[in-house]
């Protein structure tokens, strides 16, 4: 989102700064719109990475959720033949799949989440690039023109007028020119910048031995019952 920010940053670039400071304002002007096609580029492969990001974690929980299915499978063969050993470990194991699956689960929503919104972002900032293009080739276009008369009213000058004439005109010249050249600027300078989006996590708990035993009894009187629920359906079907 860092990266979203500093394009931003730079379409509220001020403009009428680079002219003022450029030996070429036309060529200060058309790298500028070089440099945020650029950073454009870098904000949509961020947003393909977080795309590819999601499909990953998608991929992950259906691999689990496969898993677990196969171990359910596994377990009722090992009850069919008697092997209640068998069926235990193999519910634990199903059991542990179950729980990574529904683990990414959530991370696909985060995920999901923060693509959309990065790629909301991305189609925000798209739209103001264009119209920061079109502004600029107006504000040369301007600039190109101001420049003529500039040197237009300076000839005329210089070709008889009073000394006072010539100072007022030049300076009527100059005011014009910083006028015509803010009025084209002005709202360009005044998108805002798209937020961030925060990210949260928490620590995980410090182990603790008893606490251990205790899950781990749980656990235990989980798999029992999964296993007693799966020798009742089987005893109903026999």
């Amino acid at each position: 989102m860092a990266l979203l920010e500093r394009v931003s940053t730079l379409l509220r670039a001020n403009i009428n700064d680079l002219i003022d400071k450029a030996e070429d304002p036309e060529k200060t002007l058309r790298q500028l719109l070089l440099d945020r096609e650029n950073q454009l580029l870098q904000v949509k492969t961020q947003v393909a990475i977080a795309i590819a990001d999601q499909h990953m974690l998608e991929k992950k929980k259906r691999e689990h959720d496969e898993a677990a299915a196969a171990w359910q499978r596994k377990a009722e063969i090992a009850v069919g033949k008697g092997r209640d050993d068998l069926a235990r470990a193999a519910l634990d194991r199903g059991l542990s799949h179950q729980q990574l699956a529904a683990g990414f689960a959530q991370q696909i929503e985060d995920q999901r989440t923060e693509a959309e919104i990065m790629r909301a972002n991305y189609g925000k900032l798209q739209q103001k690039v264009r119209e920061t293009e079109g502004r600029c080739e107006m504000l040369l276009a301007q600039n190109r023109r101001a420049r003529a008369v500039s040197k237009a009213n300076l000839a005329r000058a210089a070709s008889g007028e009073s000394g006072l004439a010539r100072s007022l005109e030049k300076m009527r010249m100059k005011v014009l020119a910083d006028e015509v050249t803010n009025s084209a600027t002005r709202r360009l300078l005044d998108d805002g910048a798209p937020g961030a989006l925060a990210d949260s996590a928490s620590d995980p708990l410090a182990s603790d031995p008893l606490e251990d035993r205790f899950r781990r009894m749980d656990r235990e009187d989980r798999i029992e019952s999964l296993l007693s629920e799966l020798k009742e359906r089987q005893s109903r079907t026999a």
